[in-house]
């Protein structure tokens, strides 16, 4: 295996990474803006507030988005198992 070939599989890694786990970061992302917005209206400071809310978000989007999240990393492995089987 080359060194191109190694930074080919890295980047192919780091991009489905960044595809499989930035849908359900940007929930969390959103909720929480969304919770520190409304916090900030109206001034109830409470550090726990946070947390369930996220929690709820999190669960459902990862209900939803969890075939999406499969099939990314099954069309990973498939690469992975064909650059393997070509080396060869």
């Amino acid at each position: 295996m080359t060194p191109a070939d190694v930074l080919d599989v890295a980047s192919e890694a780091i991009f489905t990474l960044i595809k499989t786990a930035g849908p359900v970061m940007a929930v969390a992302l959103t909720v929480g803006l969304g919770i520190a917005l409304i916090q900030a209206l109206t001034q109830v400071q409470e550090m726990t507030l946070t947390f369930v809310p996220k929690i709820v978000a999190i669960f459902f989007a990862l209900l939803f988005l969890l075939p999406f999240m499969g099939g990314n990393l099954g069309a990973l492995m498939a690469a992975m198992a064909d650059r393997i089987v070509n080396i060869g």
